[in-house]
């Protein structure tokens, strides 16, 4: 099956607004094995609208359409349709009906204009909006079937569920597509995509997607077919790239972060980490705290931005900062063990480098940072050359950090004490 979306209003066109509903459409095909073949974006013209859906009708089997179906003088959705199809507007008292009830639950009563809404396409099969006063349509015309649904978000997601998926499912034959998403962190995409060469092979290159984010690299892999094989496939890609990934996937699904991850882990072992930090400025404390029942392992951070608070909060010798300077791996390591000390912790982790856009030099480039993880056996070191603007810098530097922790607990430690 062949489809296509078109999104109406002029908001959606500029940066007010995004186009959240093609993204959900887009996923609910997918699922059901539709191909989608194109998206487009028009404004609140009548003749605009009426030229994309006559462009698209006989060359796909479906045509979903969201928005332009209020009642203001600028929602023109019905009328660019109804001039695309070559058929007549007609006043549904039953719809009318339907919209005088619905006001009339809130103690109101619908203005004239509300009268738009109650005009039907010839021939259109009128799909009722439990959550909104804009009533959808559905009809055929040249070979495509065509939807037509408000733009409220949460109005389109209770159509869609109610008219749209079951109409997709009943010409699917069981047939969908289905996704796992794989993540790693601080590993090159250059990288990742090499090692993962033999499962292109193996699955084909397109049932196979590597997308890089900063920090993270997400490898995304899909299986179409009846459920039972689709299945079974997906679970084989699953296997043979956690193969040739190993233990730099971190996890697996959409959702949760690297800090998701991490704190899971420290939880399940009953361990504890804190976090001194100069250059990430408290975002490494802030990711681990984002996890609901994180007072569980993460007592506190020491955020030391300045050279004389490393030496008071941290036990920094002064002598070290002078000598090697603040961006240093000697630091670094002192910093963690200071941060170990005063929280009692297992773990502490340590951030120090140079965020940017000022402060680099040909020795100590922007982007130079060093992390140390202090436990009660060792204290590790990382140094790391980052690209990227500020931002980008600090965020990398956080999950970094948290790699290296991930990594060090799933090695097992020597922390039977504090």
């Amino acid at each position: 099956m062949r489809a296509a979306v078109l999104a109406v209003g002029s908001e959606l066109l500029s940066t007010d607004r995004l186009d959240t509903n093609s993204l959900r459409l887009a996923a609910l095909f997918e699922e059901h094995d539709a191909e989608l073949i194109g998206k487009a974006v028009v404004g609140d013209d009548e003749a605009a609208i009426a030229a994309e859906i006559g462009r698209r009708l006989g060359r796909c089997d479906l045509l979903v359409v969201t928005g332009g179906l209020g009642p203001t003088a600028d929602d023109v959705t019905r009328e660019g349709c109804a001039a695309a199809v070559g058929r007549p507007l007609l006043d549904d008292p039953q719809v009318w009906a339907a919209i005088e009830q619905r006001f009339a639950a809130f103690g109101r009563r619908p203005s004239p204009n509300n009268r738009r809404q109650a005009q039907v396409i010839e021939g259109a099969r009128v799909l009722p909006n439990e959550r909104g006063s804009a009533p959808g349509l559905l009809l055929e015309a040249a070979g495509t079937t065509i939807f037509l649904f408000p733009g409220v978000p949460h109005e389109l997601e209770r159509m869609v569920e109610r008219d749209l998926a079951p109409w997709l499912a009943g010409r699917s034959g069981g047939h969908g597509r289905e996704r796992r998403t794989l993540r790693t962190a601080m590993r090159p995409e250059s990288e990742v995509d090499q090692a993962l060469a033999p499962a292109y092979l193996e699955f084909e290159r397109r049932w196979i997607t590597v997308l890089a984010s900063p920090g993270e690299v997400r490898v995304r892999l899909t299986a179409a077919g009846p459920p039972a094989a689709r299945g079974a496939r997906l679970a084989a890609m699953v296997e043979r790239v956690r193969q040739l990934l190993g233990e730099t996937i971190y996890g697996e699904g959409e959702e949760g972060g690297l800090e998701q991850v991490v704190g899971d882990l420290l939880a399940a072992r009953e361990r504890t980490v804190a976090t001194a930090e100069s250059c990430t400025g408290g975002l490494l404390a802030e990711r681990l705290t984002r996890v609901p029942g994180s007072s569980r392992y993460f007592p506190g951070a020491i955020v030391a931005y300045g050279n004389a608070e490393k030496v008071a909060l941290l036990g920094v010798p002064a002598e070290m900062l002078e000598r090697h300077g603040a961006v240093s791996e000697e630091v670094a390591r002192a910093m963690a063990e200071g941060a170990r000390r005063h929280f009692a912790v297992d773990y502490a982790l340590a951030v120090t480098g140079i965020a940017g856009p000022e402060g680099g030099s040909a020795e100590k480039p922007v982007g130079t940072v060093h992390l140390a993880l202090a436990a009660a056996d060792e204290t590790r070191h990382r140094a790391v050359r980052l690209i990227g603007d500020r931002e980008r810098i600090r965020w990398q530097a956080s999950q970094a950090a948290l790699e290296m922790l991930r990594r060090r607990i799933l090695a097992g430690d020597g922390n039977d004490a504090a």
